[in-house]
């Protein structure tokens, strides 16, 4: 007889499964301060097997950031505990106001009006922002999205609005299309990443880059993020995909 743990991955493999993660390669787009990412292959089958060796920064495709990418003294990314990277899902969808304003950077006032419709955000859920910015992958100019000046123009979170869900609502984790955490504009304001240094000040991971979050609903999806174990990593590519309910 099965045990109730068989039982669940049955009932998980008969649920929709959708991956967040875009295949990455040397002409992927990247954050502009990173070279781009070299696939050398060493042996081929004519060697008697096919083997290749990869360099990129850990902050390279969709990835996760462990906290001490950005705050000292704080968890390497093999030191984040397995059950963390298995966590409830909720999306919050903000592409229409991306696609109007490149610059949109979510408000608390939203989320208060998105929990009026879908109901609280639970504590320990992992809360994505919808941007629809992972459709254009993997155009690199359209990703940047630079205007005259040379400036990038992305959206993000608000400071007030990552507060308010850490703080308020005891979420654990975070997760975009885009490089960064905060809007383009709101880097260039302050002059920092403080949504970014806020995140991971929290002792908690993020994901960045995802994509199919248009594939997903509001509540009710897990997310699961895969990655490697290297030693005192800052970050590195992640798996990351939903299952539906």
């Amino acid at each position: 007889m099965a045990n109730d743990l068989i039982q669940a991955i049955t009932l998980l493999k008969q649920k929709e499964w959708v991956d967040l993660t875009h295949t990455f390669g040397p002409e992927s787009p990247h954050f502009h301060a990173f070279d781009a990412a070299e696939f050398q292959t060493l042996f081929t089958h004519d060697d008697g097997f096919f083997a290749q060796r990869f360099s990129f920064p850990g902050q390279y495709g969709t990835h996760l950031d462990a906290p001490i990418h950005f705050v000292r003294n704080k968890r390497y990314l093999d030191e984040i505990e397995l059950k963390e990277l298995v966590l409830p899902l909720v999306v919050i969808d903000k592409s229409k106001e991306a696609e109007a304003n490149n610059d949109y950077s979510l408000s608390v006032e939203y989320i208060l009006q998105f929990e009026a419709e879908h109901g609280q955000i639970e504590s320990g859920s992992f809360v994505a922002l919808r941007t629809d910015w992972s459709k254009r992958w993997p155009d690199v100019e359209a990703f940047n999205n630079k205007d005259a000046d040379g400036n990038n123009h992305a959206p993000g979170w608000s400071l007030e609005a990552l507060k308010f869900l850490f703080e308020e609502r005891q979420i654990k984790a975070v997760g975009h299309e885009t490089f960064d955490t905060d809007a383009t504009i709101d880097y260039r304001k302050n002059g920092a990443l403080l949504g970014e240094y806020f995140v991971l000040d929290q002792d908690t991971y993020q994901v960045e880059l995802l994509k199919n979050l248009d594939k997903l609903p509001a509540k009710g999806a897990v997310i699961v993020n895969i990655t490697p174990k290297p030693e005192k990593a800052s970050g590195f590519p992640v798996r990351s995909f939903a299952i539906l309910p």
